[in-house]
């Protein structure tokens, strides 16, 4: 047990540590450029994907899943829905947004040539004929 015990703390102080260097990363998000928030954003992304799937597979393992007592799963999902609704949201909106700005651009004719190509153009020029 003593090693099941060091992973958790492990566990734990590592998620820590990374949330600290999200926090220096972030302080001054509002000043960075376009660059430095994609990447900012696909690095929180990774992380969230990367502590769900480890989430996902604590609640597959037998011995947490036969001695989690009721009360912590109440609180669990409590946390959790929150965190499912406020994703779901911010996937809606930020997708409407950008949708109605690239309209926007295409209406203006603004968008970048090089990707202005209609998706049946672009499967076209790619088709290649198979050799047998």
């Amino acid at each position: 047990m003593d090693g099941f015990f060091s992973n958790l703390e492990s566990w734990v102080k590592r998620q820590n540590m990374v949330k600290e260097m999200f926090e220096k990363a972030e302080q001054n998000y509002k000043e960075l450029d376009r660059l430095a928030l994609i990447t900012l954003s696909r690095l929180a992304f990774q992380h969230m994907g990367k502590t769900i799937e480890a989430f996902d597979q604590w609640l597959k393992d037998p011995m947490i899943t036969s001695h989690m007592p009721r009360e912590m799963l109440v609180e669990l999902w409590s946390k959790l829905r929150i965190i499912l609704y406020e994703l779901i949201e911010l996937d809606i909106e930020h997708t409407s947004k950008f949708s109605e700005h690239l309209r926007k651009l295409a209406e203006e004719n603004a968008l970048n040539p090089l990707f202005a190509f209609e998706k049946e153009e672009k499967e076209t020029r790619r088709g290649v004929s198979p050799t047998i």
